[in-house]
């Protein structure tokens, strides 16, 4: 039950170090984003697509560079996650008498 979670938080992850390594190099293209990052190609090809799609980044004749949305989704981010991890945790501690 919970894979498809898991599996959807690691995209999300994929996705963050993408977005946090464009708004460190930007421009850049995808060979290089696959060389800094470690991952393959196809992987960071998916990523940029996906966050180009949702407004976090733009094509540019250099490449990817960053928009102002990717700068209020990084600095919030912790505040979102903070959120996420109080309500697994409360999954995590409720027991069979709370539901």
């Amino acid at each position: 039950m919970l894979a498809k979670l898991k599996s959807e938080i690691e995209l999300a992850s994929r996705h963050l170090e993408v977005i946090r390594a464009v708004v460190e190099y930007q421009p850049i293209g995808i060979m290089k984003l696959s060389d800094i990052l470690d991952l393959p190609y196809h992987r960071v090809r998916y990523s940029l697509r996906i966050l180009e799609q949702e407004g976090y980044i733009r094509a540019s004749p250099a490449g990817a560079v960053a928009t102002a949305q990717a700068d209020d989704l990084l600095s919030g981010l912790e505040a979102q996650v903070d959120e996420l991890i109080t309500l697994l945790e409360a999954i995590k501690g409720e027991s069979p008498h709370n539901l």
